[in-house]
């Protein structure tokens, strides 16, 4: 039996339990990979490759062989069901996702059956971003969603494993695993762009030494805060201190 798959489909939900009540754990992006770990009629549990998470979706179906060559670098980018501007569709595909090339017509490329995207959307999946978190402010004011991780709703630690997955680096998916994922830690006198900040159960980004962007919950959305005040504001209404400002050194 084949439990092995690929996810054809713009953004799934990945729930705690078999309902659609149960918490949003996460969302599984297009050609994202999953295992199929037990059926449950209309469910499936399963886990995902990208980070070992596992939770529950609804069947559907998947594919069980997809090459990707390509890669979402928009926000979230148009699908049209013709090579043609006229014809745009309600789906969108988000940020990261990874798509197969079919053909080519003019500015148009085909990922799927009768489904067209723009080429000025997407690059090559191989390609890095020396800057891993450069195009991560195209997410300010995107809605805050527990267990979201695309423009419709994201939360602070999708925010960042976002942009490691995008540049293919393993990150995990919950800030408790990424704080202990990483090791080095740095004095807030030393901060700089691209440490990241940890309380408990929240991650933020910093921008440069005086601002950090992270998906805050009390503000409902993405948001770019100065990073004193930030501290401050956490500390008043949620009673947290800074647990800790670590530095990934991903390029090796």
């Amino acid at each position: 039996m084949k439990n092995k798959f690929f996810n054809n489909y713009s953004l799934i939900n990945v729930y705690k339990d078999k309902s659609h009540s149960s918490d949003l754990v996460t969302q599984m992006l297009y050609g994202e990979k999953f295992k199929v770990i037990k059926k449950y009629g209309k469910w499936l549990k399963i886990k995902l490759y990208q980070d070992n998470y596992k939770g529950y979706i609804v069947k559907k179906k998947f594919l069980s062989k997809f090459n990707y060559d390509y890669k979402v670098s928009s926000l979230k980018a148009n699908i049209y069901s013709t090579p043609s501007y006229k014809n745009i569709i309600k789906e969108k595909l988000p940020f990261s996702a990874r798509i197969t090339f079919f053909e080519k017509k003019e500015s148009f490329i085909r990922f799927d059956k009768k489904k067209w995207i723009q080429k000025s959307d997407i690059i090559r999946n191989e390609h890095k971003i020396k800057n891993i978190f450069s195009k991560i402010k195209m997410f300010e004011k995107t809605k805050y969603l527990w267990g979201g991780k695309s423009y419709k709703g994201i939360d602070c630690s999708a925010l960042i494993q976002l942009f490691y997955n995008f540049n293919k680096i393993y990150f995990p998916r919950d800030s408790f695993d990424q704080h202990k994922f990483i090791k080095k830690k740095i004095k807030i006198s030393n901060i700089k762009k691209n440490d990241l900040l940890f309380w408990k159960g929240h991650v933020a980004i910093a921008l440069s030494k005086k601002n950090l962007i992270h998906a805050y919950g009390p503000k409902k959305k993405v948001v770019i805060m100065n990073i004193n005040k930030t501290l401050k504001i956490i500390k008043k209404t949620s009673n947290l201190n800074l647990i800790s400002i670590k530095r990934f050194n991903y390029e090796n």
